[in-house]
């Protein structure tokens, strides 16, 4: 952020949020030591935000693992985030009926800047693979959720994620320009693009973005099946018709 942003933002506010954003899906406990290390806060600092955090009920600690924990306020605060938004409704049943005639399971990913977040889920009867929790930040060079949410950003806003992760990790900017291209020719191809197994070896993904933004923030849909499945054999002939076919329905129904 430039020094302009830095001055509009309310220092305390900062540090709080910055706190609460060390928990994620594989991290939902964390000692006051680990936190300062993380943050970088020093301890007086920690504790003071820590403390009004857990009267907030935001964090909690438990005494049993001598750790800090999200709190229930946490939960109560996503509630209006995912009511908000109507189209998971409208989706849902679409996205179950592909989920069990595939097998596999349907995502719903919303993207906003370099956010991108999980937001619906559907699981076909009888797939046990892997299945991630709603809210769960989704990986922008790992999945293929990810590359079609790139690939629908404007471009400036792609070419400065890149430039900013060509500075931090050189080796991963160039494989991540790599697997855009490959994306790219796939959307260009079958309507789609794939995610290679890149973050779990044993499931395939396929993806597609919406055709244009929501309120600024714009929907991913994608399906995966496991590579030892029937239905993986199918992925261009079959399953990815139908997931172009889900999206295109979902935006008839917005009216775009």
């Amino acid at each position: 952020m430039n020094t302009e942003a830095d001055s509009k933002l309310v220092s305390a506010l900062v540090r709080g949020i910055s706190i609460l954003r060390c928990f994620d899906h594989k991290c939902t406990e964390l000692s006051a030591r680990e936190l300062m290390e993380l943050t970088g806060l020093p301890k007086p600092t920690l504790f003071r935000l820590t403390e009004t955090l857990c009267e907030l009920g935001l964090l909690r600690y438990s005494e049993r693992l001598s750790k800090y924990v999200p709190g229930l306020g946490l939960l109560q605060l996503s509630s209006p985030v995912l009511t908000r938004m109507a189209l998971r409704q409208f989706a849902r049943p679409l996205m179950q009926a592909l989920a069990d005639l595939s097998e596999g399971q349907v995502q719903l990913g919303l993207g906003h800047r370099r956010e991108l977040c999980l937001v619906e889920l559907a699981n076909g009867m009888g797939n046990n693979v892997y299945r991630p929790e709603i809210g769960v930040r989704m990986s922008l060079s790992r999945t293929a959720t990810g590359r079609a949410y790139l690939l629908a950003m404007a471009e400036d806003e792609r070419e400065a994620y890149l430039s900013d992760l060509q500075a931090r990790d050189p080796q991963r900017a160039d494989w991540l320009a790599q697997r855009l291209v490959s994306a790219r020719e796939d959307i260009a191809r079958h309507g789609f693009c794939r995610s290679h197994g890149d973050l779990h070896s044993e499931i395939e993904s396929i993806a597609i973005p919406m055709s244009q933004p929501q309120d600024g923030e714009l929907w991913i849909f994608a399906a995966s099946v496991p590579v030892f499945s029937p239905h993986h054999a199918r992925l261009e002939s079959d399953l990815g018709p139908r997931l172009r076919t889900l999206v295109r329905s979902v935006e008839s129904v917005l009216g775009l």
